[in-house]
Order: structure tokens, then C-alpha cells, then sequence
């Protein structure tokens, strides 16, 4: 299969007004993808966006193009990115787009995109769109331009789809939670659902605007959620990334929940209600705890390549319904398409209320191994991994740790960085041998 050059694990990201996040190669995007994507006789595309403040300018070349390839733009402002894969499903839109770069800062921005199904796009499908970016870009005639229109309520509707989610025989009355919205997407959607449902909801994070995006806030830093837990004795916390579509929870110590928990949590319910329909599937990432843990309750698990699409591919392949990444994407096939951070915190509030265990007592089920992770950044070509210290220091340690721990070393798919995560059971050897690693991995740049 030929290399993708724009698309990386999730769609097309980068640093706004550096390459390809410019708004004329954004417009022949919108152009290419709506020659290749409009298959329904709709022509119609829902687009939705975070609250980064270059989401404006990149809607509007999004809309320009696809209406050059005949096709109509429904605009839904604001929106998580689950809720635009929902969205497109019940309009039969051609395809949805999002505007987002997920949980990234607010001079990152990115183009993600779904079929008429709700899903992440298949590769040949992106590659097919790459293929009509090398053409030039002609207008359809005069009278068959696409227009752009506003989805009235978009956030009602998605709102009421979240809440259809939780069993009707459940309330939230009992539990007083904290939520943080990361100033993004889910500002002004994640409130509502879970006051509608009952529950005493406290709200941070819920003051966008426009480069306060996961600034110091969300999934990625749960600091300000675990002391507001703490402050207001709340029973636990909800941290959202940027987009919605990562969860990251906090018992009510204060104590970090996270995806691998999260999908542990929702595996070992539907076992204990008889409705589990086959394992669990993780990454490469996935804590040892995590898989011994399902082990211990027989449920089977898989690894799959970093990235919720390549966690999806192993749920279709297997016919499976659960999957997650540490980082906080939850995917449950019997709910949703693609994954989605308040649905997927409303199953485990199922899970508390249901079982009357308290967040902190549902997570002790399993035991996560102490798991280091180096973020080191590189720019050029070279491949750092590919460098002979780096190696003989990885080789060093995979020895040391021996069958008690692993070593993994990868590019991310989303930005200029080296991951190195070390895992075992002795943490202070899994934190030296991580620096040891990226020591290694910082030297080969100056080799």
C-alpha cells in the first residue's frame, strides 16, 4: 500500500499557517474530499469544529472547497468530535469533518474526518483523496455550487443521543461530580448531560476562548480537577480533552482513573450483567495491569497499534464491542462509532451507581504496573530509533527488567516525538531506565 503524505493517525494536523494547515491547501482538501467522499446523493456535509481560534478560518476554506465540488455545508459551530460522527449518521450526510487537533495546544489545528456511517476513514479512502489533491482544482457549473447552512440545536440533539446511553432505570441524584471541559468542545454539552441525568455538577474548563484550549486543564493535566475534587468532597471528576473524544476520571481522593481503567471498569460490569459480547481490545500502550486484570476474569484482550483506528480494526475484525487507550479514547461498539468521552463516563457512572461501589473501589479490581512515558522531540528526517546507542540502551534494559516489565519506542502519529514508555514492576528501575533510553535517543540527534 502507498504512503500517506497528509494524513497521519488522525487526519491532518500541524501548527496553524505552517503547511497543511494553510487555508488554501485547507480549501483543495475540502475540495478533494468532497470528489471522492459524495456517494449518497445527499451532498451534504456536517461540519463541526473545537473552540481554537482558528477554527473560523479553517471552516471557511473547508466550506469553499466543498462547495466548488457541489456540495452543501451544514456548520454546527463548537461541537465534540463523537457528536459529528452521530450527527452525520442521522442526516445520511456524505461525510462529517472536524476541525480539531484534539488535545494539542491552541496553534495546533487538524482536519478529521468520518464516512456516512459515523466512522473513521479507511486508508484507501484517504489515499483516494490524497490522489485528487495532486489535480487541479475546477469548480462544478455555476448552478450546482454547494451552499452552507447552521444546524439549529445541534447540541440538543447530541445531548438527548448521551442520555439515551444510560439505563432508564438509573439516576445520578446521589453523586456530586466536578467536570472539566478543557475549555473545548464539550463546554457547553457535558454540563447539561449530566445535570439532566441528576447528578450536582460543579464545571471547569468551561470558559473557552479560543487559545485557552487543554491549556493546564482536561485529560492531559487532571491537576486543577483532582484539587476541585478534593476542595468540594465531590464523589469523583470527568476530565474531557479538547474534542470529546478522551476521558480521564478522578475518584474522589483525588486519585487519576484512566483509559485502561476506564474500559476495565465497563468490561467487568457487562461480565457481572451477563452482557458481554467477547474481550477487550488495547495498544501496545496498554498497562500489564490492565491485561492481567482481564485475565483474572477470564475475559480475553488484544493489543493493537497505537491509534483508535487501528483499536477499531481489531474490535470489527474480532466482532468485539470494548476498546481503549490509556490516553483516555474509549470505543463501545454497541453505543457509538468512533470513541466518545462522555458516553463512555456516563457507562462507568452506570457501573457506580449500579454496583453501589464507589469509583476508587471499582478501580482496585486491577492492579496498573508503575508505566513511565519520555516524550523526546526531534526534527528532520532521521529516525532516531534507528541509531545504534539507542539500541544497545534498549537492549540493556528489556535484559534488566527481564519478563517483569517492557520497553516500547515509537513516533507519534500526531506530532515531532520519540515516545519511549517503560513498564515493570519496580518503579524506580522503570523510571531510570525510561531517562536511560531517552538520554540515548537525545544523544543520537547530536551524533
Amino acid at each position: 500500500m502507498s504512503e500517506r503524505r497528509y494524513f497521519g493517525t488522525d487526519g491532518v494536523r500541524g501548527k496553524v499557517g505552517q503547511f497543511p494547515i494553510t487555508p488554501d491547501f485547507i480549501l483543495k482538501l475540502g475540495w478533494a474530499a468532497g470528489r471522492v467522499l459524495a456517494k449518497q446523493g445527499t451532498k451534504q456535509v456536517i461540519i463541526g469544529k473545537d473552540p481554537r481560534i482558528s477554527g473560523y478560518m479553517l471552516e471557511s476554506a473547508l466550506e469553499a472547497g466543498l462547495a466548488a465540488a457541489g456540495l452543501n455545508a451544514t456548520l454546527t459551530g463548537p461541537m465534540p468530535t463523537p457528536a459529528i460522527a452521530y450527527l452525520t449518521q442521522t442526516f445520511r450526510a456524505e461525510a462529517g469533518i472536524v476541525i480539531s487537533a484534539s488535545h494539542n495546544p491552541y496553534y495546533d489545528n487538524g482536519i478529521k474526518f468520518f464516512s456516512s456511517e459515523g466512522m473513521k476513514l479507511p486508508d484507501d479512502i484517504e489515499l483516494a483523496i490524497e490522489a485528487e489533491l495532486d489535480k487541479e482544482l475546477v469548480c462544478v457549473e455555476s448552478s450546482e455550487l454547494g451552499k452552507a447552512a447552521r444546524l439549529a440545536d445541534a447540541a440538543g440533539r447530541y445531548i438527548e443521543f448521551c442520555k439515551s446511553t444510560f439505563p432508564k432505570e438509573l439516576n445520578l441524584a446521589k453523586l456530586k461530580i466536578v467536570i472539566d471541559c478543557a475549555n473545548g468542545a464539550t463546554y457547553h454539552i457535558a454540563p447539561s448531560v449530566f445535570k439532566e441525568l441528576g447528578a450536582e455538577v460543579i464545571a471547569i474548563g468551561v470558559e473557552p476562548n479560543g487559545i485557552n484550549i487543554n491549556a493546564e486543564v482536561g485529560a492531559t493535566d487532571v491537576r486543577a480537577l483532582q484539587q476541585r475534587v478534593i476542595a468540594e468532597k465531590a464523589d469523583l471528576g470527568l476530565a474531557f480533552d479538547g474534542d470529546g473524544d478522551r476521558i480521564i476520571m478522578v475518584d474522589h481522593e483525588g486519585k487519576k482513573i484512566d483509559g485502561d481503567q476506564i474500559a476495565y471498569i465497563i468490561a467487568r460490569d457487562a461480565l457481572r450483567r451477563g452482557e458481554l459480547k467477547g474481550g477487550v481490545v488495547g495498544t501496545l500502550m496498554t498497562n500489564l495491569g490492565m491485561e492481567n486484570g482481564l485475565k483474572q476474569l477470564g475475559i480475553p484482550f488484544v493489543r493493537a497499534a497505537v491509534g483508535d483506528r487501528y483499536v477499531m480494526e481489531q474490535l470489527q475484525l474480532k466482532g468485539w464491542l470494548i476498546g481503549a487507550e490509556n490516553s483516555g479514547h474509549v470505543i463501545l461498539l454497541d453505543k457509538v462509532t468512533t470513541g466518545d468521552a462522555i458516553v463512555a463516563a456516563l457507562q462507568v457512572l452506570a457501573s457506580v451507581i449500579g454496583s453501589e461501589m464507589s469509583l476508587k473501589e471499582l478501580a482496585e479490581g486491577m492492579t496498573l504496573y508503575p508505566q513511565v512515558l519520555e516524550n523526546v522531540r526531534f526534527s528532520g528526517d532521521s529516525n532516531p530509533l534507528e541509531a545504534q546507542a539507542v539500541i544497545v540502551a534498549t537492549n540493556e534494559v528489556e535484559e534488566e527488567l527481564g519478563s517483569k516489565g517492557r520497553v516500547l519506542l515509537r513516533k507519534s502519529g500526531t506530532e515531532p516525538l520519540i515516545r519511549v514508555m517503560v513498564e515493570g514492576e519496580d518503579e524506580l528501575l522503570v523510571k531510570a531506565s525510561a531517562l536511560k533510553i531517552a538520554d540515548a535517543v537525545k544523544a543520537s540527534f547530536d551524533a
